[in-house]
């Protein structure tokens, strides 16, 4: 059976989002405002946490607002209605029910600084507050609202509303023969009864709700991970714009070596001696007493750089000698423009004594 194989072009694929987004990518975005954050977490642990705290302070604070319509009733009316004593009467009461309502107030700070901290961390952007008129387009609007994310919403939205009722209705369901007892009650023991069953109902609503929006904050992350991706193109592009174009960057480099090379090959002929191995390295060294202690690494190399060492001196008459260990040793631990170190001095020695010796130098001054 013949097989026709169609020819398949792998760049079509290069523009497709597969790739996890860089550092780079999620660093601006984080500067933008786009991280993963559910507006309903916040909520949702506030009202767990005021109505948790209601629990141990719900009885202080029905005495403290007894207390205070007892007071009103009983002192505060039989005052003289004077506007001092009014303006008296009125902020005293104001600053007992604030500082009655501190305590929610506080938690429920907390519990929003938490909830955000814990989230995206410490984030301080203007940039989700500047001017969009591309928000304003009433096309891209209406275009939202039939995208999965707003179908996701509505989802959420219809969950949350089964489950609160569900739980609401089996809670009420369950407490049926208390309501039809609730006629022959005291009324504090009615109010105390509703009271108590209003916060449990609360608490179990709360807890819901903190459930479900764990859940949307593992969707925000889900769906930033997959705004954020990208193509292997916009991988490519970006890595060009941080580190630089390899190819420019390869000529530069390459431009750079050259250079090295030209300064190097100048100081050849300033060398007093090329130590060679003979073919594969080649060690130029210098002595000045003047400038250095002990004698330097002018020029070093191997092969076609050793070549042009060796044919560089010869044309300027600098001592060539061969000695293959010391031309292994100094290529290896010297760099060009460093001295001689201690353990190769006497063998360097030996060498520049006996140049300046060709050259009927003394070598007085060699160490």
């Amino acid at each position: 059976m013949q097989r026709f194989a169609l020819p398949l072009d792998l760049q079509l694929f290069a523009g497709e989002k597969t790739e996890k987004a860089t550092p780079k990518k999620r660093q601006e975005a984080r500067q933008k405002g786009q991280v993963a954050k559910s507006m309903e977490l916040p909520s949702a642990l506030i009202l767990f946490g005021v109505l948790l705290l209601l629990f141990g302070y719900g009885t202080m604070m029905r005495d403290k607002i007894e207390d205070m319509f007892v007071v009103s009733f009983h002192d505060y009316m039989t005052m003289e209605m004077t506007p001092n004593n009014v303006s008296l009467v009125f902020g005293k009461l104001i600053f007992e029910g604030l500082l009655l309502l501190a305590p929610i107030f506080g938690l429920a700070m907390v519990m929003a600084i938490v909830a955000s901290y814990s989230q995206i961390g410490f984030l301080l952007t203007l940039e989700p507050l500047k001017m969009s008129f591309s928000k304003l387009d009433p096309i891209k609007g209406i275009g939202n609202l039939f995208k999965l994310r707003s179908f996701i919403e509505l989802l959420k939205s219809i969950m949350k509303m089964t489950v609160i009722g569900l739980v609401v209705f089996y809670t009420i369901w369950s407490e049926k023969e208390q309501f039809i007892e609730m006629g022959r009650w005291p009324v504090i023991h009615t109010f105390s009864y509703t009271a108590h069953l209003i916060l449990m109902l609360g608490v179990q609503i709360a807890a819901i709700l903190l459930v479900l929006a764990l859940f949307d904050y593992m969707y925000q992350r889900y769906e930033l991970e997959k705004n954020l991706r990208m193509s292997k193109d916009e991988i490519k592009q970006e890595y060009k714009n941080t580190e630089g174009d390899p190819l420019i960057k390869s000529k530069i480099r390459e431009k750079q070596r050259r250079m090295a090379m030209q300064r190097m090959m100048q100081d050849v002929p300033k060398a007093d001696v090329v130590i060679t191995n003979p073919t594969h390295f080649a060690v130029a060294i210098r002595y000045d007493p003047k400038q250095a202690e002990a004698p330097m690494v002018v020029a070093k190399g191997t092969d076609y750089v050793a070549l042009k060492i060796r044919q560089v001196a010869e044309e300027h008459g600098v001592i060539r000698m061969e000695n293959k260990p010391l031309a292994r040793a100094l290529y290896a631990q010297v760099e060009i423009g460093q001295t001689i170190p201690a353990d190769l001095f006497q063998a360097v020695a030996e060498v520049l004594a006996y140049v300046y010796k060709l050259k009927g130098k003394t070598s007085a001054n060699v160490k």
